[in-house]
C-alpha cells in the first residue's frame, strides 16, 4: 500500500511540474515577441502609425483567440480528461511557432498568431488540473506556483526576444517551438491524468460559447463581486504588455535590449512574489485582506508608473508593486473554493476567458490613449495616460472587494 502511495505522489509531483512548465511556455510565447514587436512589424510596414496600430492588433488577436477557445478546451477537458487536451495543444503550438518564424507576409504572421492564441488557451486546462489536485491546505500555494510560472515565462520570453531578436526575428520563435515540442514529449511519458473517468461529463455545446459561459457565471451571485474584481485586475494588469515597449521607448529612449531586461525583471519579481511571498503573506493575513491590500496597492503603483519622469523610477516602482502581486492567487483561490469540483474545468475556462477579454480590450484602449496623448508634444502630452487608466480600474476594484462581507 505504501508503495502505491509513493507512486501516486511521485506521479502527482511530475504532473504539477509539467503544468508549471506548460504555463511557463505559454507565457514565453507571449513575452518573447514584446521587446522586438515594433521591429517585427517594421518588416512588413513602414509607417510608424501603422507599426503602433499593428502592435495593438497583434497582442489583442492572441487574447481574442484565447477568449474564444478557453471555454471549449475547458469543456473538452471535463469530458476527455486534462492530459489529452494539454498534449495536443503543445504539439500544435510547436509547429505553429515554426510557421511564424518563417512567415513571408504579415497575413501569415497573423494567422500564426491566431493558432498560437487557440493553443495558448490550454492555460484553462492547466488551471483545472491544479484545481483537481489541490485541497484547502495547498490551493493558494499551488495557484501561487502557477503565478510563479507566469513570472518565469516573462523572464525567459523577453530575454529571448531582446537578446536573440537582433540575430533575426525567426530565432525567438524557433526556440519557443523547440521548447513546446520537448515539453510535449515530456508530458507524453510522465503526465498522469488528474480527472477520473467517473468525474467526467458530456460536452454541452452551449457552454462552449464564451459569451454564454460568461453569462452563466455572472448569474452566480455568491461570486459575482469576486469575478468583477478578477476581471478588473486582469484589465489593469494587461497595461504592461500592451504599452510598456512603446511607453519606455518614447519617454525614456530605451532600446529593445533595455525593454527586454526590464520585462525580465517583471518576471523575476512575479516569480518571487507569487511563488514564495504568497506562502508567507496569505496564511498570516488571509486571502480577502491580501486582495483588498493588493487592489489598493495596484492603484497607487499604476499611478506612479504613469507619473515617472526617469527610467530608473520604473525599476523602483516595479519592486514596490511586486509586493501586491500576492493578491492574484489569493483571489483565484477564493473563487475556486466556492465552486464544485465537477465544474472546475468550466470555471477555469471562464476565468481564462475573462482574462482574455481583458487582454483584448486593454491593448486597443491603451495604445489609443497613448497615441492620442503623445501625438502633439506641444499640446496635451500625457504619455502616462494608459497607466492612469489602469490606476482608475484598480481603485474601482478596491472599492468592490472592500465591500465584500465574507471571503
Amino acid at each position: 500500500m505504501s508503495s502505491l502511495n509513493f507512486d501516486f505522489m511521485k506521479n502527482l509531483k511530475a504532473g504539477i511540474l509539467f503544468i508549471f512548465i506548460t504555463v511557463t511556455l505559454d507565457m514565453i510565447g507571449i513575452g518573447l515577441v514584446i521587446p522586438s514587436l515594433p521591429d517585427i512589424m517594421r518588416r512588413f510596414v513602414t509607417s510608424e502609425a501603422s507599426v503602433s496600430e499593428y502592435f495593438g492588433y497583434f497582442i489583442a488577436l492572441y487574447a481574442l483567440m484565447q477568449f474564444i477557445a478557453s471555454p471549449l478546451l475547458g469543456a473538452l477537458s471535463d469530458r476527455f480528461g486534462r492530459r489529452a487536451i494539454l498534449l495536443v495543444s503543445l504539439f500544435i503550438a510547436g509547429f505553429d511557432y515554426i510557421l511564424m518564424a518563417y512567415a513571408p507576409t504579415i497575413e501569415i504572421l497573423f494567422i500564426g498568431r491566431v493558432i498560437s492564441g487557440l493553443t495558448g488557451a490550454n492555460i484553462t486546462v492547466a488551471m483545472a488540473y491544479i484545481a483537481d489536485v489541490s485541497d484547502d491546505k495547498n490551493r493558494s500555494a499551488n495557484f501561487g506556483m502557477i503565478g510563479a510560472a507566469f513570472g518565469l515565462g516573462f523572464i525567459i520570453g523577453p530575454a529571448i526576444g531582446g537578446l536573440l531578436g537582433h540575430m533575426g526575428p525567426q530565432y525567438p520563435f524557433l526556440v519557443a517551438a523547440g521548447m513546446n515540442l520537448l515539453n510535449f514529449l515530456f508530458g507524453l511519458f510522465i503526465l498522469p491524468e488528474s480527472l477520473p473517468k467517473e468525474m467526467r461529463r458530456k460536452v454541452d455545446l452551449k457552454k462552449t460559447n464564451p459569451l454564454s459561459s460568461l453569462k452563466k457565471i455572472f448569474q452566480a451571485k455568491h461570486i459575482l463581486g469576486l469575478l468583477v474584481v478578477y476581471f478588473f485586475f486582469q484589465l489593469a494588469g494587461q497595461t504592461h504588455p500592451s504599452i510598456w515597449t512603446l511607453y519606455t521607448e518614447t519617454r525614456f529612449g530605451w532600446t529593445t535590449a533595455e525593454v527586454g531586461i526590464s520585462l525580465a525583471l517583471v518576471g523575476v519579481l512575479s516569480a518571487i512574489a507569487q511563488g514564495w511571498l504568497t506562502r508567507i503573506v496569505i496564511p498570516k493575513i488571509g486571502e480577502r485582506r491580501a486582495v483588498v491590500y493588493g487592489a489598493f496597492g495596484y492603484g497607487v503603483t499604476f499611478f506612479l508608473f504613469g507619473a515617472a519622469t526617469q527610467g530608473w523610477m520604473m525599476y523602483a516602482i516595479l519592486i514596490v508593486s511586486s509586493i501586491f502581486w500576492v493578491s492574484q492567487p489569493a483571489l483565484q483561490s477564493m473563487i475556486t473554493h466556492k465552486t464544485p469540483s465537477q465544474e472546475q474545468g468550466e470555471l477555469q475556462g471562464t476565468l481564462v476567458s475573462l482574462a482574455s477579454l481583458a487582454a483584448i480590450i486593454n491593448p486597443l484602449v491603451a495604445t489609443k490613449l497613448f497615441s492620442v496623448f503623445t501625438a502633439n508634444p506641444q499640446g496635451v502630452y500625457i504619455p502616462g495616460a494608459p497607466y492612469y487608466f489602469g490606476a482608475l480600474i484598480c481603485v474601482i476594484s478596491w472599492i468592490i472587494i472592500a465591500k465584500q462581507k465574507t471571503a
